[in-house]
């Protein structure tokens, strides 16, 4: 265990060592599969909040704060450790996965102010087949057939949501957003490339940093004074954010990144659910067969993955 770990357990607390203990008896894809749905339910709240901030505010506006909070709520954490404990082995990896992150979310908040909830949701999902095959390729993953079918049978889910969005005035929106997906995807194996010498929270931390760094410029372009509401959401961004990069990083780093994929459709619940509440989405026919589609898919390959 990194030297960083103890005392983030101890900030924690007895309910995180007892979590810990209670999962350490699971298998490691099925542990992965957890922490991978965790951080899809903290990201469909993020998402709304930053969809909400970002048809208020330059979305690039929001793109930057949304990573600088994220940053300034470890703060804590890292100068209690130390400095030292947070210094990375491979700083100019880092720096990479920062400016490739940056690319797709520069693509992403874009299109963020104009594409609903469930729909953004379901073109991300495009991102675990980019995923799936790059880890195969970079990583020499064994690529099991329920991997492969868990996948086909959840991306035809996502084409039922997403086929009938594609025509009119949001289709180029849609079609900004799903141009992000392999972006996020080369970020995340490079994240699974970074977990073999970084901790954690290493990796975690310099996201913030790295991403924050390469938005401030575009941030510049259309500043305006945030309210004071406003300023609260992002600092709310910021503990969502981190905090969901953290389930995120934990399960690339106890199981194969090609076997964590398939939670990610679980998402598209969360997200259906947010978008009807906050924003008065009502999911169509579409999205609720698509969706039904996804989390067959999703409890198969978890059954099959927990038995292997």
């Amino acid at each position: 265990m990194s030297a960083d770990v103890p005392p983030r357990r101890a900030a924690l607390g007895p309910a995180w060592q007892r979590l810990v203990a209670r999962t350490a008896g699971l298998s490691p894809t099925v542990r992965g599969l957890l922490w991978s749905a965790s951080a899809g339910f903290l990201f469909a709240h993020l998402n709304a909040l930053m969809r909400l901030l970002s048809q208020q505010l330059d979305p690039f506006q929001t793109q930057f704060l949304r990573y600088l909070f994220s940053f300034l709520v470890l703060l804590p954490l890292v100068l209690r450790a130390g400095l030292a404990s947070y210094w990375p082995k491979q700083v100019s990896g880092h720096f990479t996965r920062g400016a490739v992150h940056t690319l797709g979310l520069c693509l992403w908040f874009l299109a963020l102010p104009h594409v609903p909830l469930a729909d953004m949701t379901a073109i991300g999902f495009t991102g675990p087949i980019f995923i799936m095959i790059g880890a195969y390729v970079f990583f020499r993953e064994t690529m099991h057939w329920e991997r492969w079918l868990a996948a086909a049978v959840g991306l035809a889910g996502v084409l039922i949501v997403v086929a009938p969005k594609l025509t009119g005035s949001g289709g180029a929106y849609n079609l900004v957003m799903l141009a992000s997906a392999p972006l996020f995807a080369a970020s995340f194996l490079l994240t699974k490339a970074l977990t073999r010498s970084e901790t954690v929270g290493v990796i975690v931390v310099w996201q913030g940093i790295t991403v924050t760094l390469f938005s401030l410029p575009l941030a510049l372009l259309h500043w305006q004074a945030p309210s004071l509401l406003q300023w609260g959401g992002f600092v709310l961004c910021g503990v969502l954010g981190s905090a969901g990069h953290y389930c995120l990083t934990r399960s690339f780093g106890v199981a194969d990144i090609s076997a964590t994929q398939s939670a990610k459709f679980l998402d598209l619940l969360w997200a259906s659910v947010l978008g009807w509440l906050v924003f008065s989405d009502t999911p169509g026919l579409p999205t609720l067969i698509g969706g039904t589609v996804i989390c067959t898919a999703t409890l198969w390959i978890a059954r099959r993955e927990s038995r292997r």
